[in-house]
């Protein structure tokens, strides 16, 4: 299906995009499956509770005809016939109203779970332009396919319906030789047998139908590779502006770095300046030098401009700096395998350092 800039919907949608269509009100839901739960159920409390309803109507004709020949019309009769009338619908027809409201609400949630969505109950007030319902209505894909749909549903209801009374009117025949409570036990069962062959057919077209338009819904929601990129950057932020924010991260830790190279107690190199670690060595705190800065090319050369300026010691190591500089991050205790290395060379350097005060003193 090509967009109107003329990319092609070849992406699934991502889990923002799916997110963001359930938080509309937009799920793959079927009113099939809720119009199969409510009919079925409806069939099924009322077939369960015949007895009750019997007894409850019947009770209500005898009352009401046995006083016929003496009712006199009045506005307090009136009243308390409607009472009497209002008292007998609720409690003879609430069980049924309330268990179809539940078994509605449970199709519904076993279709898209729950969700509280405020941006489906939200007005919409381009839905009030009567040419845009029109065109809606008239001139929309989606609308033909429902009407394509509905005339299929009524053919193939139609046709089962027509063959599953065809079968009846056949064994309406016999019913002359049958007794009152015969023919009205054949039609009872005739009616249930007939509603339940139609529910059964019904759930067959409810699947399908919730099947099509998970297929549908899904098909919908594909994106466009630019709307996947666009997703994207909402979601991860402009590569630019992140690299932006990386590049000023680094040079941050650089500064913070540099401060620190003045406090080492030699900084190791190679030749001529390729890499450069300053490492700190403090018996009564550390058990091991710690690396206070480490750099190459440009950066190692900052770090020995820094050093030479402050005083520190430089010693030229090439394989030292260089295994230094691979296996330790700045603020790490370099690996006991390098102490030996590490300790002649600070050894030398406190070595030297003690001999130039003393020559000092003297």
């Amino acid at each position: 299906m090509a967009e109107q800039d003329g990319q092609e919907k070849t992406e699934q949608a991502s889990g923002k995009r799916l997110e963001d269509s359930r938080a509309k009100g937009q799920v793959a839901k079927s009113p099939e499956i809720n119009s199969f739960a409510i009919f079925t159920a409806g069939i099924t409390i009322i077939y369960m509770a015949k007895t009750m309803l019997a007894t409850n109507v019947r009770e209500l004709t005898v009352t009401i005809f046995s006083s016929l020949h003496t009712l006199e019309i009045s506005v307090p009769l009136l009243q308390v016939y409607s009472v009497g009338a209002f008292s007998f619908f609720v409690t003879v027809l609430s069980p049924i109203f309330i268990g179809l409201v539940l078994v509605s609400l449970a199709a519904g949630y076993g279709q898209v779970g729950f969700k509280l969505t405020p941006q489906a109950l939200a007005p919409k007030f381009n839905k009030l332009n009567p040419l845009s319902g029109l065109k809606r209505i008239f001139f929309s894909s989606s609308s033909l396919i429902e009407v394509a749909k509905s005339i299929t549903k009524l053919l193939i209801v139609g046709t089962f319906s027509y063959w599953i009374i065809s079968d009846a009117i056949v064994h309406s025949l016999e019913l002359v030789r049958f007794s009152i409570e015969e023919i009205l036990e054949f039609m009872i069962s005739t009616a249930f047998s007939f509603v339940w062959r139609v529910s059964m057919l019904y759930a067959v077209l409810a699947i399908s139908d919730f099947i099509y338009q998970r297929i549908k819904h899904k098909k919908d929601l594909m994106m466009t590779k630019q709307e996947t990129k666009e997703e994207n950057k909402q979601m991860e932020g402009d590569p630019q502006i992140k690299a932006r924010i990386r590049g000023k991260m680094i040079s941050m830790a650089r500064q913070r770095m540099m401060k620190d190279v003045p406090k080492a107690d030699v900084i190791i190199i190679t030749n001529p300046t390729h890499f450069a670690i300053a490492l700190k060595y403090d018996a009564g705190k550390k058990s091991a030098p710690v690396v206070l800065a480490k750099g190459m090319d440009l950066i190692a050369q900052r770090i020995k401009k820094i050093a030479a300026e402050s005083g520190v010691p430089i010693h030229e190591d090439v394989q030292l700096a260089r295994a230094l500089y691979k296996v330790c991050d700045v603020g790490e205790q370099i690996p006991t395998s390098f102490f030996r290395a590490v300790a002649q060379i600070l050894a030398h350097i406190f070595q030297s350092k003690y001999e130039k005060k003393k020559r000092s003193i003297i």
